[in-house]
């Protein structure tokens, strides 16, 4: 094979096997795992639009896979991603991913669930799916995926996903639900450190950090350590200030109940947020816990990098990609489609020649055979 993505996919998903009868298959599975990845990034969103793409780019597919059987049909398609083992193809897409990237010490990974809305299956008693994703906030990268076990739910999901990654040097952010000890102690154990969103879900740990700002406040945080640091954006007729404030200090963490049993506990946050439309502004208090030292403006910009999980990738699937339209829910397909989906959004994000967004990149990489082939080999190296 000459061309890259036969390359790469060889490569890192040879350990991928394949779920059906040896003597009855027609289509090998590189083919169907390269035709599929192919046309997801020039823009197929089910296995009709997929087993399309094959057909109308049978002879440009032909100088690197062996089609002397054809291309294979929709319901191949589906069968077939239907049964692969969905822990296989995480393993292999991780092996991609630290071949294809550099080493991201330093970069913020945001851990976040998203649903796959479509993805219930009534008549198999299926519940919706979700994602839980690592997503590498600076270099655009999906760093690896796992779907919440149906008896389960994101907090023992993110442990999983998190062993996976090599995280040495990087910030791991996530939301109130990733609140953990253990989650913050298995990060730190992964030579990284922490920025988690406090809720009401840890007993007094809320209730006490927002009476510590409170009277800290009222003393004008003369007697912390305490940083400050703010920022101002304006567009759309709208201006938004967020103010962050940051308190460390073994005497003013004492203030918070049990604080030594949250690992390597080095800072708290209180991030307000106000937004100018006009003559009405309206505000919201948001508070983190951190491993990270004292410094409110790096803090404010890790947890602004944080949010570029929605902007960078959930919003992409869902408006590129149609993620939330996807019917596709038989068996393993539903979350094996969606690890294919975050392979293309690697790919294209990494592609900076062409100029728009995803959506164009994708209908270029569509009439553009050229195209293609310049985010399959060159995307991410």
């Amino acid at each position: 094979m000459t061309i890259q993505p036969g390359v790469t996919i060889s490569e890192h998903f040879s350990g991928v096997e394949d779920p059906r009868v040896a003597c009855l298959v027609t289509h090998p599975l590189i083919n169907i795992m390269t035709i599929t990845l192919c046309a997801i990034i020039a823009g197929a969103d089910n296995w009709s639009e997929v087993a399309t793409f094959g057909e109308g780019k049978k002879e440009w597919l032909g100088k690197f896979l062996d089609l002397s059987e054809g291309t294979p049909s929709h319901d191949t398609f589906s069968l077939v991603f239907a049964r692969l083992n969905p822990h296989q193809l995480q393993d292999s897409f991780i092996s991609w991913v630290q071949s294809v990237s550099q080493r991201l010490a330093g970069e913020v990974v945001a851990i976040d669930g998203k649903k796959l809305r479509h993805s219930f299956n009534t008549a198999e008693e299926q519940p919706m799916i979700t994602m839980v994703s690592a997503w590498a906030t600076e270099a655009e990268v999906v760093l690896g995926q796992l779907a919440v076990s149906e008896d389960s739910n994101e907090i023992t999901a993110i442990p999983k996903l998190l062993r996976l990654l090599d995280l040495k040097g990087c910030i791991v952010t996530i939301d109130a639900i990733g609140c953990q000890k253990g989650i913050a102690q298995q990060i730190l154990d992964q030579e990284a450190d922490y920025l988690l969103a406090v809720k009401g879900n840890q007993e007094h740990l809320l209730a006490d950090i927002e009476l510590l700002f409170c009277l800290a406040e009222q003393n004008d945080f003369v007697k912390v350590d305490c940083n400050y640091a703010q920022t101002v954006n304006k567009g759309h007729n709208r201006i938004e200030v967020r103010h962050c404030w940051a308190i460390s200090g073994e005497g003013s963490l004492q203030f918070l109940q049990h604080y030594e049993e949250w690992p390597k506990l080095r800072t708290v946050m209180r991030i307000k947020s106000e937004r100018h439309i006009g003559q009405t502004v309206s505000h919201q208090y948001r508070y983190y816990i951190s491993s990270l030292p004292n410094d409110a403006e790096h803090l404010l910009q890790v947890k602004r990098s944080h949010w570029a999980i929605e902007n960078g990738l959930h919003w992409v699937l869902d408006i590129a990609f149609r993620e939330d339209d996807s019917r596709v829910r038989k068996g393993n397909g539903a979350r094996n489609l969606a690890l294919f989906r975050h392979m293309a959004v690697n790919l294209l994000k990494n592609e900076k020649t062409a100029k728009g967004g995803i959506h164009n990149k994708r209908m270029q990489a569509a009439w553009n055979e050229q195209y293609l082939i310049k985010v399959l080999s060159g995307g991410m190296r």
